[in-house]
């Protein structure tokens, strides 16, 4: 059986520690790596780890990239405060360790939840992320939506992580102002004029996208309110852009 190290980032997550924890202790190793929490975060962490590391939070690869060779195992489960490992999930995991992986990394798909349903349209739908990985792997550095660089076969697993993104609305609307501050960063330099194209057509399309062509409408509200959402982050991004540059020229 080949050992594993489960890692979790977090800062202010005392409301999903419990919860997250609690799926990942089949591990032989969990490692939180906390960006200096000032509520129970920590506390709660303590009551199923020893191993918390603190590290100042630059951004969501560099963090990660920083915990990785930390870890005292070869094979590594990457888990967000906000995800939940499904019993499936976890024993094909054991399976897989039992014997000889025949890939460097496997894919895993996500069933999202927000506001409380299980959104099965819209844009959520197919998401799957690389989570099971060996130490060797790395994130490529970009501010948002850095995927795992890894010198070997991935493979895909059956079973899922749960992933509830959504505390409240306020809570929700802060991560869209800080992602799309970070995406704007990242784009800035393969994005030229900032015009209607930017600020309308794009924007209405990707609700047009998720709303009609992924039929989120087939969500109800909760649909309609991710679509909006998603729409909004694409035109928040190019004003943060904007903003960006403005801000470089004076």
């Amino acid at each position: 059986m080949q050992k594993l190290t489960v890692i979790i980032p977090c800062k202010n997550e005392s409301h999903n520690m419990d919860d997250v924890l609690q799926t990942v202790q089949w591990a032989d190793e969990i490692l939180v790596v906390d960006s200096f929490s000032t509520d129970d975060t920590l506390a709660i962490a303590r009551k199923y780890t020893d191993r918390i590391l603190e590290h100042e939070y630059k951004n969501s690869a560099a963090q990660k990239n920083w915990a990785i060779p930390r870890a005292t195992h070869e094979w590594i489960l990457l888990v967000d405060a906000d995800e939940r490992v499904s019993q499936e999930l976890q024993d094909e995991i054991k399976e897989l360790l039992g014997g000889e992986p025949k890939h460097n990394a496997y894919w895993m798909k996500r069933d999202n939840y927000f506001m409380g349903k299980h959104v099965k349209y819209g844009g959520m739908v197919g998401d799957r992320v690389i989570r099971l990985f060996t130490k060797s792997a790395r994130y490529e550095e970009r501010n948002v939506h850095a995927e795992i660089m890894i010198d070997g076969s991935v493979g895909e697993l059956k079973g899922k992580l749960k992933h509830n993104s959504y505390k409240d609305l306020g809570h929700y609307v802060d991560k869209i102002n800080r992602y799309t501050k970070w995406s704007a960063m990242d784009k800035d330099a393969a994005t030229g004029r900032i015009g209607l194209f930017h600020i309308l057509i794009k924007p209405g399309f990707k609700f047009f996208q998720f709303y009609i062509l992924k039929r989120g409408f087939l969500d109800g509200f909760v649909g309609l309110v991710l679509a909006s959402l998603s729409a909004y982050t694409i035109l928040l991004r190019y004003i943060q852009m904007w903003e960006l540059r403005r801000t470089k020229e004076l």
